[in-house]
């Protein structure tokens, strides 16, 4: 990886890892508990991608440079928490932020090893997403990307900038540094504007609805 590319995944890997710390001190975690969130939070995604086109090991694992940019990162949300709080939603902040930068770093990183265009693009939207997955999981809260927010597809829409940039032969710098603001842009509007993916509506069921549905699961209900 070369030292721009390698930049920018530390990069990511600080602000989520700063995402994640920061969500630890918002629940009250201990100071392990809140760099066990920094660590997960901004290397799962990787780690997950890393596995699957083979790069083993993983470079969140093979190079401690990435585990100590997540300590660095969960020691300042802990002991500077107050400079943290006067953040607008620096949760949510940190992972757009990380959110594109991963998207991008994993879209390239998944061409690097040959995938073709359409397994780099998911690629790139999971080495986005794990890490808030994880973050949220360990915290016993519905991952956001579960729900109806504008996450993922934030994280596609970057990722297929970045494919389809290097796959047009364009410079490679700019068009990652292109996808991941693409992503974060789309994912800061959609927070401040409340843009959500439609969520199903489950029909109430009337009286004689569960009625009917009692009876035919126990005969002696007629």
């Amino acid at each position: 990886m070369d030292s721009f590319l390698f930049a920018l995944d530390l990069i990511g890997t600080f602000v989520f890892a700063l995402s994640g710390a920061t969500l630890g001190v918002r629940y009250k975690l201990d100071l392990f508990g809140v760099l066990v969130m920094a660590v997960a939070a901004s290397t799962a995604g990787g780690i997950v991608r890393d596995v699957l086109i083979g790069a083993v090991p993983p470079a969140a694992i093979g190079d401690w440079r990435y585990f100590g940019v997540a300590l660095a990162a969960g020691l300042l949300a802990f002991f500077r928490d107050g400079a943290m709080a006067r953040l607008r939603n620096p949760v949510m902040l940190f992972d757009a932020v990380g959110l594109g930068l991963c998207a991008a770093t994993g879209a390239n990183k998944a061409l690097d090893h040959g995938l073709g265009a359409g397994f780099a693009v998911f690629l790139g939207m999971l080495s986005g997403i794990g890490g808030g997955i994880a973050r949220d999981v360990l915290v016993a809260r519905i991952p956001v990307v579960l729900r109806s927010e504008f996450y993922a597809v934030a994280a596609l829409f970057g990722a297929a900038l970045v494919v389809a940039g290097i796959r047009l032969g364009l410079p490679r710098e700019p068009v990652m540094i292109a996808g991941a603001s693409l992503c974060f842009v789309l994912r800061f509007v959609a927070i401040r504007r409340g843009w959500r993916l439609p969520v199903a509506q489950q029909a109430e069921s009337t009286t004689q609805g569960q009625r009917s549905n009692s009876e035919d699961i126990d005969p002696s209900a007629r």
